[in-house]
């Protein structure tokens, strides 16, 4: 198998997950409470708002809404098809693409909210797709990632795919794709950082 065969099974096996569980994922995390992240890249992004925002990874959409009622115009992204029927209940235009391949318009967005998403890109296609993603930002637009931390691990857990990066890891990969560094936070906030397993960061395109 080549390389980028693999890269597509991986994808794929990672999309089937989540197809098969749409319902039970909405469910699942309706309730989450994602306002430090989404205050954490509107809070750096510079001009007047409305901004334009691309929901990465959007799911069933509950951030989508919440974009939406802030007063900004957000649009979606998701590769499962069932997400992306939900996502479109919000009202918002919700993009079905594959994170492996992705057509983003260029310097489109102030801001890229890619929540609990980058973290399934294997380690030898993120390079391409951060790339990708800071051509869509505007100059000086923002990119905020969430992704659970880890060890630099890289595999399978379960039907999902996933690499598990440090900081400094981590911090080089964004900053490789030409990305400054704004700031970074361990969640949830106020726990002991054993107890915090998400890396949040906050990044700009020059």
């Amino acid at each position: 198998m080549s390389d980028s065969e693999d890269v597509h099974a991986i994808s794929e096996g990672t999309l089937d997950h989540y197809r098969q569980r749409a319902e039970a994922f909405r469910e699942g995390t309706r309730d989450h409470d994602v306002s430090q992240n989404i205050d954490a890249l509107l809070r750096h992004i510079e001009g007047a708002p409305p901004f334009s925002i691309l929901d990465l990874g959007c799911g069933p959409g509950r951030d989508l809404h919440t974009f939406t009622q802030l007063g900004h115009l957000a649009v979606g992204l998701d590769g499962a098809e069932p997400f992306v029927a939900m996502a479109r209940q919000s009202g918002c235009e919700v993009w079905q693409q594959d994170l492996l391949q992705l057509q983003l318009p260029s310097q489109q967005f102030d801001g890229i909210f890619a929540n609990a998403v980058l973290f399934h890109v294997p380690s030898q296609a993120l390079p391409r797709v951060l790339s990708q993603l800071w051509a869509a930002l505007k100059p000086g637009g923002v990119l905020f990632c969430s992704n659970p931390r880890g060890d630099n691990q890289e595999g399978w857990s379960g039907e999902r795919y996933g690499a598990w990066y440090d900081w400094p890891t981590w911090r080089a990969h964004v900053m490789a794709a030409g990305f400054a560094e704004l700031e970074h936070f361990y969640r949830p906030a106020g726990l002991p950082r054993e107890r915090q397993p998400w890396l949040a960061s906050v990044w700009r395109r020059p």
